[in-house]
């Protein structure tokens, strides 16, 4: 390879994972931060929630069309547009002195998320060969998406507690600088389809209505219970628009989302599994950080710094993937990554009342970061596996939105496992019994992740039959 392949390479590489790495951080970022930001604004009590939910439904109900732009009028002006609008979103967020504010600017990093996310992906399945260069593509986009959420949860700590939440929040700017430089000198100018198929508008109206209305049914639930008429209305209409979607899909001679992919048991396979594995991963994050600091009393620059571990042996699970991947295949791989995910989750499950760094965290952080920073690696080629190149950024929009339904859904429902397991018990032994029945419910979603992979994935794997990437 030419020094100047490699040197576009390695700008194509840094963008995947700056792009990637921002997303993911910006899902766990403001998590230790919140009861900063309610003192400062003066939110209450069901309005503080819309400072994470209104990012959610914009991010969440956006990230196929985002994708499908991306696809037809190229990668390279959709991603520094949505670094652009992101840019700008994160100082006014940062600069808000109102709970309206904030929640709007936090709305519009959500739109600029979705324009952003399914690049990172579709770069690599559209600009690399298969081979060793892909592998470690996608090694790098595994690492951004497993670690940027713990880095998120780490900063929110240290920048909270030391500069103030505001400071949380403009951490994003060197980064999306970064990333725009990494941007200009890494896509190509013409990554797009060569011909412009039209844009399936009513295809992305129904899909983004349909996730947007999941996301608000689960935000109710959160706040009203599950069987509350706001929670059993949004899901009601979401299903509707989710099947009126489906129609217009399959009768659409340029559907933004084909359904024929998920007739590739890889693709399906991917989906599932990350919807379970975020589910799980992300509520772990929430509840550790909420025992660290409510149970065992730590202030919140400690409890960050105690998620560094994590991040540090994701680079092991990494290494542990891609060995694994070659000898057994992606679908034996992502079975065994998801127990080895499960059993770090279900140590975590018993922290016990006083602090103990190893036994509450470093031993448990071990496990689960080479679980699910492992699996990471492996989703990403799943996901788009066989696909040409003009509809990866289609794919990668589906599994981000799978990832990030199941973040969102799964963080609800351990929520109400939590106040279940805690009920009028309000004493730290009560937090503490809560917590833990949380995070041992996200190890069994983690377990779930590990069988759909054995029964979904196909049993003839193309990992074993060409060269391993990693």
């Amino acid at each position: 390879m030419s020094a100047s392949s490699l040197r576009h390479v390695g700008a194509l590489l840094t963008t995947v994972f700056v792009l990637q790495f921002i997303v993911s951080l910006d899902a766990a970022l403001l998590n230790v931060a919140l009861p900063s930001i309610a003192t400062d604004l003066g939110f209450t009590a069901t309005g503080l929630q819309w400072v994470v939910t209104s990012y959610m439904l914009t991010f969440a109900g956006l990230l196929l069309l985002g994708g499908r732009l991306g696809d037809l009028f190229g990668r390279r002006v959709i991603v520094l547009t949505g670094l652009a609008i992101f840019l700008a979103a994160s100082v006014v967020a940062a600069a808000a002195q109102s709970p309206a504010v904030l929640i709007a600017a936090r709305a519009t990093q959500g739109i600029a998320g979705a324009l952003v996310a399914p690049a990172s992906l579709a770069l690599i399945q559209a600009n690399l060969p298969e081979g060793r260069t892909r592998g470690r593509a996608m090694a790098l986009w595994g690492a951004a998406g497993a670690g940027g959420g713990a880095v998120g949860v780490v900063l929110s700590g240290l920048l909270s507690d030391t500069l103030g939440w505001r400071f949380v929040l403009l951490v994003n700017v060197p980064i999306i600088v970064v990333a725009a430089v990494a941007a200009v000198r890494g896509i190509p100018r013409q990554d797009r389809a060569a011909r412009r198929a039209p844009l399936d508008v009513p295809g992305a109206m129904l899909v983004t209505l349909g996730v947007a209305a999941i996301v608000w049914a689960v935000s109710a639930a959160g706040e009203d219970g599950w069987s509350s008429v706001r929670a059993l209305s949004g899901f009601a209409v979401a299903i509707l628009l989710l099947l009126a979607f489906g129609v217009v899909e399959s009768r659409s001679a340029h559907p933004i989302m084909p359904l024929s992919h998920f007739a590739r048991r890889t693709v399906a396979g991917a989906n599932v599994f990350g919807f379970l594995l975020s589910a799980g991963q992300l509520a772990a994050f929430y509840f550790c950080s909420l025992f660290m600091q409510q149970v065992w009393g730590l202030e919140p620059l400690v409890a960050g710094v105690l998620f560094l571990p994590f991040c540090v042996f994701i680079v092991l699970g990494i290494v542990v993937a891609g060995r694994l991947r070659r000898r057994i295949g992606t679908r034996w791989t992502l079975a065994v990554l998801g127990v080895i995910g499960a059993a770090g989750l279900g140590w975590f499950g018993m922290m016990p009342d006083e602090t103990s760094i190893w036994a509450g965290v470093i031993g448990p952080s071990l496990l689960g970061a080479v679980g699910i920073g492992g699996a990471m690696v492996i989703l990403g080629s799943a996901a788009t596996e066989g696909l040409p190149p003009t509809e990866a950024g289609v794919a990668s929009g589906v599994l981000n939105s799978s990832r990030q339904l199941g973040g969102t859904i799964g963080l609800a429902v351990l929520v109400s496992v939590a106040a279940h397991a805690t009920g009028t018990d309000a004493t730290v032994a009560g937090l503490a019994d809560g917590y833990r029945a949380a995070l041992t419910v996200a190890a069994l979603l983690l377990v779930a992740a590990s069988v759909a992979a054995a029964l979904v994935f196909p049993r003839r794997d193309r990992a074993q039959t060409r060269p391993m990437e990693s």
